[in-house]
Order: C-alpha cells, then sequence, then structure tokens
C-alpha cells in the first residue's frame, strides 16, 4: 500500500548545527532585529496581557475548484488555515460593508 502525503513528517529544514553553533549574544541580536517579532515595548503589558483560547473549528464538507484549491496548498501545511483567513477577512470587510451603508 502507498503511503501517503499526509503521513510523511514534514521535512526539517532547520541547520542545528548552525543554530547550536550561535552564543547568546548573537541570538540576542538576532531576535532584536527580528522585524516580525517585534520586542514588547513596555513590561507592564504583560500585567494587562489575555489570553483566550481559540473559537472551536466546524467540520463541513466542501467543494471548491481544482485551481484554488491547488494554489492554497502551494504553501505546504496550513493551507485550510490560509483558506479560513481569506474567508475570515472576506466575512470582516462584508460586516463592515454593511454597518456603514
Amino acid at each position: 500500500m502507498p503511503v501517503s502525503k499526509a503521513s510523511k513528517p514534514p521535512q526539517d529544514r532547520t541547520d542545528w548545527a548552525r543554530l547550536k553553533a550561535l552564543s547568546e549574544d548573537e541570538i540576542e541580536r538576532i531576535a532584536v532585529e527580528d522585524a516580525e517579532n517585534p520586542a514588547t515595548i513596555h513590561e507592564d503589558e504583560w500585567a494587562r496581557a489575555t489570553t483566550r483560547l481559540p473559537s472551536p473549528k466546524v467540520s463541513i464538507h466542501a467543494s471548491f475548484d481544482r485551481d484554488v484549491v491547488d494554489f492554497f496548498k502551494r504553501d505546504g501545511r496550513g493551507y485550510q488555515t490560509r483558506m479560513n483567513a481569506v474567508l475570515r477577512r472576506y466575512m470582516d470587510v462584508q460586516r463592515g460593508a454593511k454597518s456603514k451603508g
């Protein structure tokens, strides 16, 4: 029986040797320069922080055009999450348009 894509573990692309060779100072410098993960501006922000559980997902059966599915799958795992994000954005825009109109 052939092994499906879903049963294969994701390929690890981390360069562990390079990572282990970094000093603490280098790690701190990289973290400070990471534009996608800015440092907390004020320590008191953590005191006001709250956690929120994500809303539960509803499993449905839906059919999409092949090219739409291929588009989302081309970036690999998480394609359903990306599709959900696009639908959520559309929903948010539509809600905003209705409340202004």
